[in-house]
């Protein structure tokens, strides 16, 4: 039997190699992530981070598994709207881990963080163990996306809570066509001049276009078992928050 194939980018590559071929290209741009995020996104991913930080609407006492949790970025915010809470940074590429220790928010929150080495489609973490799972940017990533979604229902616990922050389609094609003139022109220039990376941002662009939209996302989120599940788009929906409920 051949093996399975799944897309990279625009490429179809064997299912057995996509996750080396994302760590890959996460290492190689670590040290500069942030600041391609930044530039990618005119700053606007702090809005959105901020925007499922709002809707997410943190509490004491939480548990947050932050999967694909890179540098630290949500997981800081969680804590600082938490106040006495805890999170886990798991992330398959251990260089974003490395990166996220260095930021001084990661020193002053020392005690309520852990940084974890670990694959979202068999997370090293038991059932019913977490209150909030998020993964941001990350989810279109990962080989089986369903696989990480049931990976999510089995570590939280009874009420716990699923949040998705990924970039996702304009419901509008004239702006989608103008997002993709912007995106395929833009974004690979930028990683090349910044991060000395061009290939790795043409991936990551290419990587945007093949994740389902909004509407399918949402069905394969209740097809994991989550209820009450719903989005909302953000900046007309370039990217989207993505819910859903353990029950």
């Amino acid at each position: 039997m051949s093996e399975k194939t799944t897309h990279f980018g625009f490429q179809t590559v064997p299912e057995s190699e996509k996750a080396g071929r994302v760590q890959g290209i996460f290492g190689s741009v670590a040290s500069k992530y942030d600041v391609m995020n930044d530039a990618m996104s005119l700053g606007i991913h702090r809005v959105w981070k901020d925007a499922m930080m709002d809707w997410l609407a943190p509490r004491p006492s939480q548990r947050l598994l932050d999967v694909a949790g890179g540098t630290g970025d949500v997981s800081f915010r969680f804590l600082a709207r938490a106040g006495d809470a805890e999170a886990v940074v798991c992330d398959l590429t251990e260089p974003m881990l490395v990166e996220g220790r260095k930021r001084a928010e990661a020193e002053q929150m020392a005690n309520q963080l852990s940084w974890v080495v670990g694959d979202a489609m068999a997370l090293p973490f038991p059932d019913n163990s977490f209150d909030v799972y998020t993964i941001s940017f990350g989810i279109r990533n990962v080989t089986r996306p369903q696989d990480a979604l049931a990976e999510a229902f089995r570590v939280l616990r009874p009420g716990g809570r699923l949040m998705v922050l990924e970039f996702s389609q304009i419901p509008n094609d004239l702006m989608q066509k103008a997002y993709d003139l912007y995106s395929f022109n833009i974004i690979p220039r930028l990683g090349e001049a910044i991060a000395g990376d061009r290939d790795s941002y043409q991936y990551l662009v290419e990587s945007i276009r093949r994740f389902p939209d909004q509407g399918t996302f949402l069905q394969m989120i209740k097809d994991a078992g989550f209820e009450n599940a719903s989005y909302r788009n953000l900046s007309l929906g370039i990217a989207a928050l993505h819910s859903g409920w353990k029950i």
